[in-house]
């Protein structure tokens, strides 16, 4: 049982680094079993597909992260301090990855909920699952901010949709040019975004 699941859990974390490297559509399994080092017989053990792999990875890989966003978006932390900990944390992983593949590797949920989003229904309701999901505390941040009287805002969950779509234009936009800079734009983009002063800020 234990080997069995070692062996998910090398297939499931070998399948986020190399869909967050290059593509979806760019890796096979074959690809996949051998970064992993398990052979094809154990894989489709595991799972019946390479799109089941890919929505089970993303599962893995946000549940591996829900800690550090669980504290990030903490109710003990002010509303707009929460936002300004969640663009660090974006930025920071993306140098992160720059760091380590010397390239922009952008969202992995975004760019294969667009690659495949009219192709497999399965990952793109995952990759939308999993957008609500970070909007959920987004919209949560802003409500709360609004109730202390910080912003004037009508509608916390449209305000976090859009903030959440500017973040991952951002990061698309960075990715394709290659260009670490564009990413110091997003925190004063944010807080633009929501109406409020960057100066008022710890930015």
């Amino acid at each position: 049982m234990k080997r069995e699941s070692d062996t998910k859990q090398k297939l499931l974390s070998t399948a986020v680094s190399l869909i967050w490297e290059s593509s979806y559509g760019s890796i096979s399994v074959d690809d996949i079993c051998n970064q992993a080092g398990v052979n094809k017989g154990s894989f489709y053990y595991a799972f019946k597909s390479k799109s089941d792999l890919a929505v089970a990875a993303f599962e893995d890989h946000w549940n591996k992260k829900r800690g550090a966003m669980d504290e990030i978006f903490s109710s003990q932390v002010p509303p707009l301090e929460r936002v300004e900990k969640y663009c660090d944390r974006i930025v920071q992983d993306q140098l992160d990855k720059f760091q380590l593949f010397g390239k922009l590797c952008g969202c992995p949920f975004a760019s294969v909920g667009s690659e495949l989003s009219t192709q497999d229904e399965q990952i793109r309701k995952k990759a939308h699952e999993l957008s609500e999901r970070t909007m959920k505390y987004l919209a949560c941040a802003l409500r709360d901010a609004a109730a202390e009287g910080i912003l004037d805002i009508k509608d916390s969950v449209e305000l976090a949709r859009q903030v959440f779509c500017y973040a991952g234009g951002l990061i698309m936009q960075a990715k394709i040019e290659n260009n670490p800079e564009l990413l110091k734009c997003l925190k004063k983009g944010v807080f633009r975004l929501v109406g409020v002063n960057p100066s008022r800020t710890a930015i």
